[in-house]
């Protein structure tokens, strides 16, 4: 089995270092294609509009790699566009420092590699970690690079795993023998407390930045955040397919098609 590697933060992360040992436990082959400078909240990119350059380099421990000025999503693309040759089994994304959960999911870039993956038709997981938001200093990613070993050695034994899946797993900050557990989850509901702050420069024009305090979210069982809260690991499976089903049949039954029409 091969699986491909990469981040939103950047290759020298220590996140993405953890989850390449841990992959290498457990595929044949592991290589790494991932930014050169972090990606944070970029979201779902595919850079069309300038030339994209790839330089080899080294992680921490002495492994190969390869680094991009290209999002996590162009990473995924390059590889599958022949970049790298060898076929690709799995994608996995991450570990990220921060949560995923909710809405973040359109917003992250390490689980929008993840959806690239589903688009070339090849599993993705993606991998955080729910560092506390008043933590400092260096994070130990090693409980969360063992919970996405274990995850991805079962998913390496199931011969009908779908080529669209797409798994967003988010890990509790601690050690392993805290944690509760795995839950499969739904997406829960995210809260985010922006708040638009206005600043001038030195010429007198103004300018912007989303500010504001870090996002909470809904404590309900079942969701991502809930399971989070009470110190599971949350295993959201997720789809490319945005259709509102609800809407949908909402609209057929008001006759949308038959009362809205071109004259």
């Amino acid at each position: 089995m091969h699986i491909l590697v990469t981040n939103d933060d950047g290759v020298y992360e220590p996140g993405l270092l953890a989850l390449t040992q841990a992959a290498r436990q457990v595929a044949d082959k592991v290589t790494i294609l991932a930014p050169d400078h972090n990606w944070s909240a970029a979201g779902h990119v595919k850079t069309l509009h300038r030339p994209l350059r790839i330089n080899q380099t080294e992680l921490e421990d002495g492994t190969p790699a390869w680094a991009t000025d290209g999002a996590p999503s162009d990473c995924v693309a390059l590889a599958q566009l022949g970049f790298i040759p060898e076929k690709i089994d799995l994608v996995v994304s991450g570990i990220n420092p921060n949560a995923n959960i909710g809405h973040d999911v359109t917003y992250s870039g390490t689980v929008t590699a993840a959806m690239e993956a589903a688009i070339w038709g090849i599993p993705g997981v993606a991998v955080s970690l729910n560092r506390p938001e008043e933590f400092s200093g260096a994070a130990d990613y090693q409980p969360a690079a063992e919970a996405a070993r274990r995850i991805i050695a079962w998913l390496l034994t199931q011969p009908d795993l779908p080529k669209d899946a797409i798994l967003n797993v988010n890990v509790p900050y601690g050690p392993l023998s805290k944690m509760k557990g795995f839950r499969m989850t739904r997406q829960g509901m995210r809260i985010y407390r922006d708040e638009l702050i206005r600043r001038e420069d030195p010429r007198g024009k103004p300018y912007f930045w989303i500010g504001g305090q870090a996002p909470i979210g809904v404590e309900e069982p079942g969701t991502d955040y809930g399971a989070l809260s009470t110190g599971f690991v949350s295993v959201t499976p997720i789809q490319l397919d945005l259709t509102h089903r609800a809407m949908k049949t909402w609209m057929e039954e008001r006759g949308f098609q038959e009362k809205v029409l071109i004259t």
